[in-house]
């Protein structure tokens, strides 16, 4: 199997920031929203940079995203950042209302998502909010898995100039994976190992799970092709068919919750077009707790190990 080594680590949240310096220095029309956690999320530095064309609202994210959609209307392009709860939770209305019925380009830009955010507890894990952006019409939703793919992700977005683009990353640290040799385009997966009896689908940190959980199967003689669906919206259908197709079994594997995201979105796609045996690595229902985020991957079922299982779970399931 190919082998896929990871060249030290970086925060996804630096991408985004450091995505943010070259879009200002490109694009004099790209503008970036803040709350109170600017320094959190890292757009601090764009705000030193270019000092007019930030703007702080506050603890007032729902204020944000009108705001945002006022700058788009006088042809900027707006960046709004805050945590991952409180950017789709807190100000979903004016989300669905002002920018996705209104087809406002926003970027939402979500740092600190998923369980991962450890110490911060279940009020600042965001575990639901995939599902709150995927299901709004006209709204792309980006989950990249590494800082480099975040980057990119980020600079994508800059072309999407109908509806809001929602893009998910963390606070940690965590393997770099990808390369510059790595196609990125918003709507098409990445096939990152091949593999001929099992498929692992899995999006932004569970990546490298998948990866790691790739060589434990190959280890036992176990084939799994692993796909990186950077993009939950939309969906890439046909990698996702012609994995199904192939290997006749999937796992999905996320940092969010079972229900609504993206094992939800692969599994809705194929039981239309090509049912198959599919298993679930997801939080299942609950809410988290503080705990560091390697403990609570483990506690909550979404590391390495339970992709192990999952997969040795739906080979038994495979006709």
């Amino acid at each position: 199997m190919t082998t896929i080594e990871s060249k030290g680590e970086k925060a996804t949240r630096q991408g985004f920031s450091d995505a943010l310096l070259e879009l200002g220095k490109e694009n004099p029309d790209v503008v970036v929203l803040g709350g109170d956690v600017s320094g959190s999320v890292k757009v601090d530095a764009f705000a030193k940079a270019y000092p007019d064309r930030f703007f702080s609202v506050g603890v007032a994210e729902a204020d944000m995203m009108g705001v945002a959609a006022g700058l788009s209307l006088v042809g900027k392009i707006p960046i709004a950042s805050a945590y991952g709860e409180f950017a789709a939770g807190r100000p979903f209305d004016q989300i669905r209302q002002s920018l996705a019925y209104s087809e406002m380009p926003v970027k939402i830009c979500a740092s600190h998502c998923g369980i991962t955010v450890g110490p911060d507890g279940a009020t600042h894990q965001s575990l639901e909010d995939v599902a709150l952006m995927r299901v709004l019409p006209r709204m792309t939703v980006i989950c990249p898995c590494d800082y480099l793919e975040t980057k990119r992700a980020v600079k994508s977005s800059i072309s999407i100039t109908k509806g809001p683009v929602y893009i998910r990353f963390f606070r940690d640290n965590t393997p770099m994976f990808t390369d510059e040799s790595m196609s990125f385009e918003i709507g098409k997966a990445n096939t990152l190992i091949d593999g001929t009896d099992v498929t692992i689908i899995a999006a932004g940190l569970q990546v490298w799970e998948a990866i790691q959980a790739a060589e434990v199967l190959a280890a036992e003689r176990i084939s799994a092709r692993v796909i990186n669906m950077h993009t939950i919206k939309p969906l890439d259908k046909k990698t996702i068919l012609k994995a199904a197709q192939e290997t006749r079994a999937l796992v999905t594997a996320e940092d969010h919750q079972i229900h609504g995201g993206l094992g939800s979105a692969v599994a809705e796609y194929l039981a239309q077009e090509h049912p198959t045996p599919q298993e679930f690595v997801a939080v299942n229902d609950t809410f988290g707790e503080s705990g560091k985020g390697a403990e609570l991957m483990k506690k909550y079922g979404i590391a390495r190990e339970d992709i192990v299982k999952a997969v040795k779970k739906v080979l038994r399931r495979k006709k």
